[in-house]
């Protein structure tokens, strides 16, 4: 039996504890930046399994690290872990215990998966060559992300190659989705705050009506991308929420706006950027109000790399469990992969994980959003493949 059947054997006979692993950090959601119990209980995790562990990498980071008995390439595997402020409304019999807080992204199935991986290379550690560092990352959800900070801390000193998966609730159980070039879009958030003059609802020739301004103003930037962006140069503009709660009999003094910027074009994440702001002034000074407006970057373009795409694709097609492989178009979705992706050469890639027996599928950052926990282990086998075939492509 060769070493890659005899890892696949091995993640087959830990499924159950991959998914018990999933339910348990399921049930103890933390959010972006307030991880303390999720990072505890995966550093102890990989302390048990013998690996040098480092703890507390950028803020609330977790690396542990494989030395293989053979020489080789140093390959890096990515797994996030934080939560979102989203009310669970699954149902499930595992669902979160914290209200208000929930995995709705997978993240929990990501954690699970390279846990459970990492114990399975630890027992075949001396067939493998060269070594393997697992980097479970804090604070994927909220800009600026984990990744840079643990980057800074130095996750990537002496990393050849980084590979990562996200369980993909949208996409069929059993497919593998890849993309050479850019994947994800630019990820910015922007707010507005209108400053009018509050009043009587009987009386609003004596105000200026911040709710009104307000409505005006989401009409105006819906127009940036229909008549200042190139056709053919894919961006999105969505305002999230607008705030401004008074009596019903009151005209609010203010109102405030919040959203999201997705691009993959510099020049067309300036322009929108430059025009959120010109359009915000010009309409807030036509009525006599102020506005106070912040545009912050978040994350670059996920941009894979062609060769390290392409091998991941080969490694997919030939991996036990998976149906299909296909090319994907980028999706303006955002991910602080970007960022290792920026330092070192690898790929990101999509892990079907649609179950084929829901009636509907609810999709990420939805409270009813689930996984078909199958899924982890294709993942799981996907990147055993990536980590164990690399040397030859070194």
């Amino acid at each position: 039996m060769n070493t890659e059947t005899s890892l696949y054997e091995l993640l087959d006979g830990r499924y159950e504890e991959m998914v018990e692993i999933r339910r348990h950090l399921h049930q103890h959601p933390e959010l972006s930046f307030q991880e303390e119990n999720t990072p505890a209980y995966i550093a102890d995790y990989h302390e048990k399994l013998g690996l040098e562990v480092q703890t507390k990498v950028g803020g609330r980071g977790v690396v542990s690290t494989l030395k293989g008995g053979r020489p080789g390439p140093v390959t890096a595997l990515r797994a996030d872990f934080d939560a979102l402020p989203i009310h669970e409304q699954t149902g499930l019999p595992f669902s979160s215990k914290v209200d208000g807080v929930m995995h709705a992204c997978g993240h929990d199935g990501h954690t699970a998966t390279l846990l459970v991986l990492a114990k399975c290379l630890t027992e075949i550690k001396e067939e493998i060559e060269g070594t393997i560092v697992f980097i479970h990352q804090h604070a994927e959800e909220f800009a600026p992300g984990g990744a840079i900070a643990m980057i800074e801390d130095g996750c990537l000193e002496g990393v050849d190659v980084i590979f990562g998966t996200h369980l993909w609730a949208t996409t069929p159980y059993g497919t593998i989705q890849h993309c050479n070039g850019p994947m994800m879009a630019a990820a910015d958030r922007f707010e507005i705050e209108i400053i009018g003059q509050g009043g009587h609802g009987a009386m609003p020739h004596l105000t200026k009506d911040a709710v009104l301004i307000g409505s005006q103003l989401v009409t105006q930037i819906q127009q940036i991308v229909s008549r200042y962006v190139d056709p053919q140069k894919p961006a999105v503009v969505s305002v999230g929420s607008f705030e401004a709660s008074n009596a019903f009999n009151v005209i609010a003094d203010r109102a405030k706006l919040t959203g999201t910027v997705r691009t993959f074009d510099p020049g067309v994440r300036d322009l929108i950027e430059e025009e959120l702001e010109v359009i915000t002034n010009g309409i807030v000074s036509s009525w006599g109000a102020e506005a106070d407006f912040h545009y912050y970057r978040g994350y670059p373009p996920v941009v894979n790399h062609e060769k390290e795409t392409a091998y991941l694709a080969a490694c997919a097609s030939n991996v036990p469990g998976v149906e299909k492989t296909e090319e994907m178009k980028p999706e303006m979705g955002g991910e602080d992969f970007a960022y290792y992706l920026e330092n070192i050469k690898g790929s990101f890639f999509f892990t079907g994980a649609e179950n084929p027996e829901w009636t509907k599928t609810y999709p990420h950052h939805h409270p009813k959003f689930d996984i078909d926990e199958r899924a982890m282990l294709t993942a799981a086998k996907v990147m055993a493949k990536a980590v164990l075939d690399y040397p030859g492509q070194a």
